[in-house]
């Protein structure tokens, strides 16, 4: 690593984290309440690959993708509000930790974290929570926290501002390019995980590549090289 990528990831003081994808794999979840709420529309069944593809850009997002496919002319909001009923209650049930995570976290003690959510605050706060990871991190930001939503770099500054830190001080872990292209336009580091829903080839841009949560902190202590992507 040059020295002055070195230099830089010796000066972070907060790391803003995503959350699916990056921090947690909750398809099969998102999977179930998508179908749940296409149930009885005479729609083919959403499969978890085809769910994978979908998420990154919120629920309104996800249903307008899913309408324009099935040609589906039904009300949206009646849709997004069964995928909420059934989502709501079932939140975790074959939701999981990406290995590491844990681990990763309890090693950035001294950093402070937070969460930047394309899914909405609500939901993010309650799967953090009942997954145990709540308390590792000083603020979540959903997709309903600011008016604008990654990709745009709107809820980083909302965060940034929170925290009292600046923008060299801020370093931004994500699996799409939903999130590499916020903390561009944020003007902070940015870190890929390559395990993901993305695959790799579609993260250039990114400052670092990671294929796991743990490399992180190789990352932060200079070990690690910039993504040559």
């Amino acid at each position: 690593m040059a020295a002055i990528d070195y230099i830089k990831c010796m000066a972070i003081k907060v790391i803003i984290f995503d959350l699916d994808g990056t921090l947690i794999d909750s398809s099969i979840d998102i999977c179930h309440a998508i179908n749940y709420a296409l149930s009885g529309l005479n729609v083919q069944p959403v499969t978890v690959p085809e769910t994978i593809s979908l998420i990154g850009e919120g629920i309104t997002r996800l249903f307008e993708k899913i309408m324009d496919t099935h040609g589906l002319r039904y009300d949206r909001t009646l849709l997004i509000d069964r995928f909420l009923e059934y989502y709501s209650a079932h939140l975790i049930d074959n939701t999981t930790l990406y290995p590491g995570v844990v681990d990763t976290l309890e090693a950035l003690a001294g950093y402070r974290k937070a969460v930047i959510s394309n899914k909405r605050e609500d939901l993010s706060a309650k799967a953090l929570q009942h997954l145990g990871l709540s308390r590792y991190f000083d603020l979540i930001v959903g997709s309903d926290t600011t008016a604008e939503r990654k990709p745009s770099p709107v809820p980083i500054n909302y965060v940034l501002s929170r925290l009292g830190i600046g923008h060299e001080e801020a370093m931004i872990v994500g699996d799409s390019t939903y999130d590499i292209n916020a903390g561009r336009a944020a003007g902070i580091l940015t870190v890929a995980v390559t395990y993901g829903y993305r695959p790799a080839d579609t993260l250039r841009g990114a400052d670092f590549l990671v294929s796991s949560m743990p490399e992180i902190l190789d990352v932060l202590n200079g070990t690690r090289n910039k993504a040559s992507l």
